[in-house]
């Protein structure tokens, strides 16, 4: 059985998240159905994260295993000839058989784009949250500091669907990067129009954590919160007092990390010959 790992791109908009559901367009789903015409086979993809509806991904890690005979490069030109233009596969590789694009991540990065100028040009709207108002940058930016380190979260989790499942998972997570950068918007019709990035980084995040991350970080910058009551918020656990959600198109999954590629098959033959 071989296990194949590709990294992937996507657009979001039309798509009701990652996750495959029954009669909605989903990412997997779309991955799925392509790979069943290749492999003649129905088989299980696995992503490093579950994006969720209308979210993008900008390098999102899936892996499945096959018995199929097509190389990496043929099945990333298979994929890129069937999929939708709105789902690209950047890279594909042989991985070896304990490699799994969830459990051995190690970091994933994402960014929140929200566009400051009177217009939105339409050849952005779909990636940015608009937001033309007074915002105070600095103090975003002291509250952003202060969700680094390890936390429990639940205060900007959303709930699972489930009560049981809120009850049973894990809240506690590690942020390894939260800041906001400034990025000059280039438009003519907007000359001084830019973006603000928020730009987080941690080993794994909570359903719609991000979004109300930085939506608190928005209510800061709005004068309705003070970064000191980001630590309060956090004490408190209760996922009611969080900012507001922003809305998903802002967000994109930049990156996700893994150890040394010691589960690449090329690299292990190099090593054998190596040894020789």
């Amino acid at each position: 059985m071989r296990n194949i790992k590709l990294t992937i791109a996507y657009d979001g908009t039309d798509f009701s998240g990652w996750q495959a559901q029954p009669g909605q367009p989903t990412v997997q789903g779309a991955l799925t159905d392509e790979l069943e015409k290749l492999t003649q086979r129905r088989l299980m993809i696995h992503a490093a994260g579950r994006t969720d509806a209308g979210v993008h991904a900008a390098a999102q890690v899936v892996n499945f295993k096959t018995q199929a005979e097509l190389a990496p490069e043929e099945f990333q030109r298979a994929f890129n000839a069937l999929l939708p233009p709105t789902i690209r596969v950047n890279a594909a590789e042989e991985v070896g058989p304990d490699f799994h694009a969830r459990w051995n991540a190690l970091a994933k990065r994402y960014q929140y784009r929200i566009y400051r100028g009177l217009v939105v040009p339409p050849f952005v709207w779909k990636y940015v949250h608009h937001d033309a108002f007074e915002l105070n940058f600095d103090a975003m930016a002291e509250a952003a500091r202060l969700f680094l380190g390890e936390h429990d979260f639940s205060t900007f989790a959303a709930s699972s669907g489930s009560e049981e499942d809120d009850r049973e998972r894990t809240t506690v997570r590690t942020i390894y990067q939260s800041e906001w950068s400034r990025v000059p918007a280039s438009s003519s019709a907007n000359p001084d129009a830019e973006e603000w990035v928020y730009i987080v980084r941690g080993r794994s995040f909570l359903r719609h954590m991000v979004r109300k991350m930085a939506g608190t970080l928005v209510e800061v910058g709005r004068g309705k919160l003070a970064p000191d009551d980001v630590p309060k918020l956090l004490a408190l656990r209760d996922r009611s007092k969080s900012g507001m959600t922003m809305p998903a198109q802002g967000l994109c999954l930049e990156s996700v990390e893994y150890p040394d590629p010691a589960n690449s098959l090329a690299a292990k033959e190099k090593y054998r010959e190596a040894l020789k």
